[in-house]
């Protein structure tokens, strides 16, 4: 059976964030990711974890103004500084979170930007970061996101991200897989897991469309989960999902597809 790990930014919401850590224990989780953990105090965190017995699996880089719509800033010319600063953040939560990976969101490609630069800029963050990251211990992933939920995002496709991991060549560099965003920009998702799993790093999930619970829409999880035990695979899957109802209500899918 895989081994699933709850998204509190997505999972959970019936309660405050802080107590979304023991809703997840009591359901059955042992590991726990998040978009972002920089609006608590790193501590606070770590006692949560500590006290409901969880795994931090992941969490991103600093990505920008979320809430202004920014979705990463690693493909940004102008905001290389940043960059560079968040990624000091970054390892600073991970570390107090015994978080052993850290997503870096490419971003929106800035308009009025020559393409070579906005490529040029993102190779070069993502080497200061993979370099950065591996001193601390901790693997960087990158993540290809849908052109549908986040018109413009620079990394769409997961052979223009293992082209990117390739280019830069760092041992540090990895795959985060989502089979979401994947399935809605181009399908063909056992043959591509099967393909990259060397580099795979990390899964994440939710159906299509609506983006609700596996076994809501056309992606057959029963199969896929089956598949990816088979092949090998040992890293988390994050339950990245929106609940159609409420978070407890929809679990049954785990015992239904993947039991």
């Amino acid at each position: 059976m895989p081994k699933f790990n709850a998204n509190l930014t997505m999972l959970f919401n019936e309660v405050p964030f802080l107590d979304r850590f023991q809703a997840a224990a009591e359901a059955g989780f042992k590991g726990v990711e998040f978009l972002f953990p920089y609006a608590f105090d790193k501590d606070a965190l770590a006692e949560r974890l500590a006290r409901h017995g969880l795994v931090q699996v992941l969490h991103n880089l600093p990505a920008g103004d979320w809430e202004g719509g920014e979705r990463g800033i690693a493909c940004h010319p102008d905001r290389v500084g940043e960059f560079q600063d968040g990624v000091g953040r970054a390892i600073e939560y991970a570390t107090a979170l015994g978080c052993k990976q850290l997503n870096c969101l490419a971003g929106i490609a800035p308009a009025g930007v020559e393409a070579d630069k906005v490529h040029a800029t993102l190779v070069a963050n993502l080497r200061f970061a993979a370099a950065r990251l591996e001193e601390a211990g901790i693997r960087l992933l990158v993540e290809p996101i849908n052109t549908f939920d986040i018109p413009g995002f620079y990394l769409n496709r997961t052979a223009q991200a293992i082209a990117l991991i390739e280019e830069i060549g760092s041992p540090n560099l990895w795959l985060q897989h989502d089979l979401y965003h994947m399935q809605r920009m181009e399908g063909e998702l056992a043959n591509t897991i099967a393909k990259h799993l060397p580099k795979i790093a990390h899964m994440q999930i939710a159906d299509t469309p609506g983006r609700h619970e596996p076994g809501s829409g056309e992606i057959n999880y029963a199969w896929l989960f089956r598949f990816i035990d088979q092949l090998g695979y040992e890293g988390w899957i994050g339950c990245e999902y929106k609940p159609a109802a409420g978070t407890r209500e929809g679990l049954g899918w785990i015992r239904a597809l993947a039991g």
